[in-house]
């Protein structure tokens, strides 16, 4: 996929961290060999390493060039369906099971940064916000359904009329808070999880893109352009930069291309009149809009997505009528910076864990909700390594239909779909 200039990108212009990482070259034997370096593979790597694995991360190339160094930054508890669609799809002790391994992943998150003092501006707060009457009744129904089923008081359900003093857009009818989520700079997290890994012994390399697969008795052969690796255990970590890698999970997900843009700095009063209390949004549009403040006062705001191999050729004017409609008040501010990545979907929204041949784990399709999840999936695989598989089971339950026609026709299906849906935020209620 095409990608953005960093010029164009701002979480590259406001990077803390530099890594160290060579091209992988020779012949190396290892414990587990990960492929992809964004937060499932250096999560994986860092926790394996924890664990006495000896690991070795391989990355086309630089750690969190994908969505893990482009994205919203939001770090959400909860899958991406909510808990009453999960109970009614898996039964309300397995929805319960997906519903903690959610708050684990929060929690992993923020212990991580506190643990090794990884500098990326977290902050609490995520508000979900209800962009039609409907969603409305829905989200107040789920506030309900989380404090008195699942004990969960983080969270409450906010009225329109609160909600406009909260949030400077007229487009709103109601809301969630969760103030045990939050949001931080993903690429500045990405890397200081990196470095951790490499800390705990873990061996990172970029420019270093894996050509070939191969099972070879009970071990796997990995080839690069320089190099082999032979591993016991192997991580797919790579989601919307899969490609044609791996033909047995490629199916499961869509690669798609989402947009995000800065404003100029607003000064913190102009800041706090549009986002009063320095909270992260997310709305319910089928294809969201999601929003927050950078720490020099800038709106970072996401809207829009495509399909093909191109980004649009200019991502500023692509996504400024997204956030006009939230904020027509900033018709005439400038943007300075506009950029796209490429994430990976499911067709039910909902991630994709697998066991392939009892070596190889795939962890991918986070469907924008990858920050925490992804986090957590390295955690998860290493504890199934270690044969503590429960938690990785559990999410690996959760069924993922192939997209129908898989990796051919999987685009066409696709757009037809997001016509329709697109069509239902335009018109319904």
């Amino acid at each position: 996929m095409q990608q953005t200039t960093d010029s164009q990108q701002y979480y590259q212009q406001t990077c803390n961290q530099q890594m160290d990482c060579p091209v992988f070259s020779g012949e190396k034997s290892v414990d587990l060999c990960i492929i992809g370096g964004g937060l499932t593979g250096v999560s994986s790597a860092y926790h394996g390493a924890k664990a006495g694995l000896d690991c070795l991360l391989l990355e086309a190339e630089q750690i969190g060039f994908g969505a893990s160094g482009r994205n919203g930054g939001q770090v959400s508890p909860g899958q991406r369906l909510d808990q009453a669609s999960l109970e009614a799809k898996v039964g309300k002790a397995q929805a319960h099971k997906l519903w903690q391994l959610a708050l684990d992943s929060v929690d992993l998150v923020r212990d991580l940064i506190d643990k090794h003092q990884i500098p990326c501006d977290f902050t609490p707060g995520i508000l979900h916000t209800a962009f039609k009457p409907s969603h409305a009744r829905e989200m107040q129904e789920n506030v309900q359904l989380l404090q008195k089923d699942y004990s969960y008081q983080d969270c409450r359900y906010i009225e329109q009329d609160e909600l406009k003093t909260m949030l400077a857009s007229p487009r709103y009818y109601g809301g969630e808070l969760d103030m045990r989520a939050g949001h931080l700079h993903p690429l500045n997290f990405t890397l200081g999880l990196a470095r951790a890994a490499q800390q705990a012994g873990a061996m990172l390399c970029e420019n270093s893109k894996v050509l070939d697969i191969q099972s070879v008795g009970d071990k796997i052969k990995i080839t690069t352009a320089d190099g082999i690796v032979t591993a016991n255990k192997l991580v797919l970590g790579c989601n919307g930069y899969l490609g044609k890698l791996f033909p047995k999970v490629a199916g499961k997900i869509m690669p798609i291309n989402n947009f995000i843009v800065t404003t100029k700095p607003l000064g913190e009063q102009q800041a706090r009149a549009l986002i009063r209390d320095n909270v992260a949004v997310a709305d319910s549009k089928f294809v969201i809009n999601y929003f927050r403040m950078t720490p020099d006062h800038r709106l970072l705001f996401g809207g829009g997505e495509n399909y093909s191999s191109r980004f649009p050729a200019d991502i500023r004017n692509f996504v400024r009528p997204y956030m006009l409609e939230i904020f027509p008040q900033l018709e005439d501010t400038e943007l300075e910076h506009g950029w796209g990545g490429t994430l990976a979907i499911t067709m039910n929204r909902m991630p994709h864990f697998q066991c392939v041949d009892e070596r190889i784990y795939v962890a991918q399709g986070y469907s924008g909700h990858g920050v925490a999840l992804a986090t957590l999936a390295g955690k998860l695989i290493n504890q199934a390594i270690a044969g503590q598989p429960e938690g990785f089971n559990t999410m690996a339950s959760y069924p993922t239909p192939t997209f129908p026609g898989g990796t051919l026709l999987r685009y066409p299906a696709l757009v037809a779909g997001m016509l329709y849906y697109s069509l239902r935020d335009r018109f319904g209620s």
